[in-house]
């Protein structure tokens, strides 16, 4: 077996036995306080007969796997509660394996907002009109950026240098952790089944840091902010890994709604999201996700990523 079928294996095994791990938490004696339940897409699925599916009431705000599914329970667990008890609705913390999987539940209506990646937010929205909400802003900014992150060790520099190398994509629908490198690769005439030797796909981009700073794989495209997130809470990650590139900056990721929500939920959410860092204790919710606030995004902000979409889509 190849050491890229391997590592593929270890990681997904790692991912199942994390989701594993967060359904225990979640239900067990060391379920998270506040009113939140916890699902994953396929067991929304499954509910479909059930009192809860039906539930009116219940209001469901999906998470795409930016990060693994125990940073991510970890991160939004709160922000889920204080938007619940701001609508005085129970609500439900629903988390997919992929990118594809929560534009699928907006699409349907099984989710009634959901936090994208840029990428799928582009594609959701040329599919069936998906349509971004409100967008943080992270130190002032609403942008990101993709980073080409190496082991410390690596002697690489260039994307050149990377050729005949293992390589770690995040999600298919990702920006910065699919469509910006294959974009790279296609300004250079080359795509990613020739350039690289082996390449996989992660699922989230914490899974993508650690497969590099492990040295499972030579390089990953990863999400900017994600990274430097990562690098504050352990020191270890900048000591076993570095940026050896960077992209210009994107439209960052978005809240979305289903095209034809109702007008009074989409005023409730927007008054709820963009009044937050008015709040007390709504700011004391976005520092830990280091947010300085939501705010109304602008149409052009995805445009540089429909710009990439469209050139790859065509080859």
């Amino acid at each position: 077996m190849r050491r890229t079928d391997l590592l593929l294996l270890g990681l997904i095994a790692a991912l199942f036995v994390g989701a594993m791990v967060l359904l225990v938490n979640a239900y067990g004696e060391g379920s998270p306080k506040g009113d939140v339940a916890l699902s994953f897409s396929d067991l929304v699925q499954q509910r479909k007969g059930s009192d809860s599916a039906s539930d009116p009431s219940l209001f469901r705000f999906a998470v795409a796997p930016v990060m693994s599914p125990r940073a991510t329970l970890e991160n939004y667990h709160a922000l889920a509660a204080y938007i619940g008890k701001r609508l005085g609705r129970p609500v439900e913390l629903v988390q997919g394996k992929s990118y594809a999987e929560i534009n699928a539940l907006v699409r349907s209506g099984d989710v009634s907002l959901a936090w994208v990646c840029s990428g799928a937010y582009v594609i959701g929205r040329r599919e069936f009109g998906m349509q971004a909400l409100a967008v943080p802003v992270v130190n002032g900014d609403k942008t990101y950026r993709s980073y080409l992150i190496v082991p410390s060790s690596s002697t690489a520099r260039t994307w050149e240098d990377l050729r005949r190398k293992t390589f770690a994509f995040t999600d298919p629908l990702s920006n910065t952790g699919r469509l910006v490198p294959v974009y790279v690769l296609y300004k250079m005439g080359e795509t990613p089944q020739r350039f690289f030797k082996d390449f996989i796909f992660t699922y989230s981009h914490d899974k993508s840091v650690e497969a590099v700073a492990e040295g499972l794989v030579d390089a990953a495209a990863v999400d900017s902010l994600v990274y430097d997130f990562l690098v504050r809470q352990d020191p270890s990650v900048g000591a076993k890994t570095k940026v050896i590139w960077e992209s210009p900056a994107f439209g960052i990721n978005p809240l979305v709604v289903h095209p034809n929500a109702s007008p009074e939920l989409r005023r409730q959410l927007e008054s709820i999201l963009l009044s937050m860092s008015a709040d007390p204790a709504g700011r004391a919710l976005l520092a830990p996700l280091e947010i300085d606030t939501f705010v109304k995004p602008e149409p052009h902000d995805y445009d540089a990523i429909e710009a990439m979409v469209q050139i790859t889509d065509s080859q």
